[in-house]
């Protein structure tokens, strides 16, 4: 005998069914043997999933047999109930190995066959001792019990995948919110930059403030174009393997940041943002998404910040790491809340009137994860910071 913890899910199967343990005791009772199990049965595995034993056998749920030495691997081939009063006297079984293995005189195993056809394993008793198994009120009790215990399996299967489908449809309804809680809440900062420059333009006749005013919003509506693929990729993100990347080697990131801090600038005129952008060198990364994550971290300093303190942003890179942070001032994230910061839905503070569901930076979070790096927060009574870190 081996003790294995394999079938895991068969096992709390059969112990989730509460007349299991009342079924091997009737079956003991009614027999006389002092063992009874249902036994998880496959081409080459035999397990254990529910067990009495008053004969000291040595079995356990989860404990196995070698399949090979039992009867079971037969009935599971033929799929009829095998049934023995005296091992000695029986002309089929006399000789048989499993007897002889096991020290065993009666027997009875009875199939257990799912609605669907498939075969689980086997309600069966031994002992011994021989004892007389081979009578129709034997016979139709453990015929009984078979088809109660393939009954609750067949439910229990039932309701798993009832949870499992209710569990796809929670989270495919998940993702439809974030998916309109994405486009509002990444949407916004260019679609203001766009906003405060058309209402520049209706207020100059200066041609290159124009010009230089229109170029500005025809790169926001490219980036606005580019955050309806952001939401596709964010459903990938949650029903795959993360946020897919187009990663290219690039000298102009630091433009690229710049032009990022610009938007939100031109967007929240009234709000100081500084930035220190030190990026020498190429960098191998996905720059739309590093220019989204900045994006969104910027938007959360300017929601959560103290209004009349600058929020700083800095980018270094050296050797070995690309680094980008965005730091404020204001009230500190509570300990609890940091803890819960790159989730879905949890925002830094609650704040009367705020927009959005909190999608931001755990956005950021998978941006930082699809580069292999990343994203730590930091809080305390002087400043509250996001640190970005890429190995390069």
């Amino acid at each position: 005998m081996i003790a294995l913890h394999d079938f895991q899910e068969d096992i709390d199967a059969i112990s989730g069914i509460d007349a299991v343990p009342t079924i091997l005791d009737v079956v003991c009772r009614t027999t006389g043997t002092g063992f009874a199990a249902v036994a998880r049965v496959t081409e080459d595995r035999w397990v254990a999933c529910g067990v009495r034993d008053e004969i000291a056998f040595g079995l356990q749920p989860g404990g196995e047999l070698k399949v090979e030495t039992t009867i079971c691997n037969e009935i599971r081939q033929h799929r009829e109930v095998v049934v023995i009063d005296d091992v000695d006297k029986d002309p089929v079984y006399c000789n048989h190995h499993t007897p002889a293995t096991y020290g065993l005189k009666s027997y009875i195993s009875m199939p257990i066959i799912l609605r669907d056809g498939r075969f689980f394993g086997t309600l069966c008793a031994i002992d011994p001792q021989p004892h007389k198994l081979n009578n129709p009120a034997v016979l139709g009790t453990f015929k009984l019990f078979a088809e109660l215990i393939a009954f609750h399996l067949d439910a229990h299967q039932q309701l798993a995948s009832g949870r499992a489908r209710l569990a796809s449809e929670i989270e495919n309804s998940e993702i439809r919110e974030q998916f309109i809680a994405v486009l509002g809440h990444d949407l916004r900062n260019p679609l203001a930059s766009v906003d405060a420059g058309l209402k520049l333009i209706d207020r100059t006749d200066d041609v290159p403030r124009i010009r230089s005013l229109t170029g500005m919003m025809k790169t926001s509506v490219n980036r606005m174009s580019g955050l309806i693929d952001d939401v596709l990729d964010l459903a990938r993100g949650r029903l795959g393997s993360g946020i897919s990347l187009e990663r290219h080697v690039t000298d102009n990131l630091e433009t690229m940041l710049e032009q990022v801090v610009g938007e939100l600038r031109q967007s929240q005129p009234d709000r100081e943002i500084i930035s220190e952008l030190a990026i020498e060198g190429p960098i191998e990364c996905d720059s739309a998404r590093i220019g989204q994550m900045l994006s969104n971290l910027v938007a959360n300093a300017l929601t959560h910040g103290a209004k009349d303190q600058p929020i700083m942003v800095k980018a270094t890179r050296t050797p070995a790491v690309f680094e980008l942070s965005v730091a404020n001032s204001g009230e500190p994230i509570p300990v609890a809340v940091l803890k819960e910061l790159f989730k879905p839905f949890v925002r830094a503070s609650a704040k009367p009137n705020q927009q959005g569901l909190g999608l931001g930076l755990y956005i950021c979070s998978e941006i930082a994860r699809a580069h292999g790096g990343t994203l730590d927060a930091a809080s305390t009574q002087e400043e509250t910071r996001f640190t970005f870190r890429m190995p390069l």
